[in-house]
């Protein structure tokens, strides 16, 4: 079991972009359910204190997830994910937004396009995620709202999952 996983985190102003490249000590079929199913999901998809609540989740192209994190004073902040495409075990895209609790777009905040690839490295998985806005605006907004320090407890979060897992 590897220490010190490779967490880089790369901000690119030029494409209005966020490219993440994280190693996790798990298998591609573990870390692709992690990603792809609700029960598991829901076990690390917020940044702690913050719990992720998945209120449904259709994973499959034309799909759409809609969830809340919610926080440790019970306020909810929704979001939906619209999948565009999926390749098993390997990539999956989807269209980021806010939303109330019944996945009306939020439009005071930006959407985000999701590029998330998986790739066997032996003993480990390597998730590359790659994350276009619109604009420079719109990443700047979404960085300013803490997106490296949340996307990174989440990250940490999901280590967790497989540490319990492992046990």
């Amino acid at each position: 079991m590897k220490n010190n996983l490779l967490m880089d985190f790369t901000v690119d102003k030029e494409n209005s972009t966020v490219n993440v490249k994280r190693e996790f000590n798990a298998s591609i079929a573990n870390v692709w359910s992690a990603w792809t199913e609700p029960e598991i999901l829901d076990l690390w998809w917020a940044p702690a204190p913050w719990k992720s609540k998945t209120k449904s989740m259709d994973f499959k192209v034309g799909g759409r997830r809609i969830y809340a994190m919610v926080g440790p004073e019970g306020e909810e902040h929704w979001a939906i994910a619209d999948y565009s495409a999926i390749t098993p075990k390997t990539n999956f895209k989807y269209l980021d937004a806010f939303s109330d609790s019944e996945g009306n777009l939020n439009t005071e905040f930006p959407r985000s396009d999701w590029n998330v690839t998986f790739s066997d490295q032996g003993d480990l998985t390597v998730v590359d995620v790659i994350i276009k806005h619109k604009n420079l605006a719109d990443l700047e907004m979404i960085i300013q709202m803490g997106f490296k320090e949340g996307f990174t407890s989440c990250m940490e979060g999901l280590d967790k999952v497989f540490e319990e897992r492992a046990k």
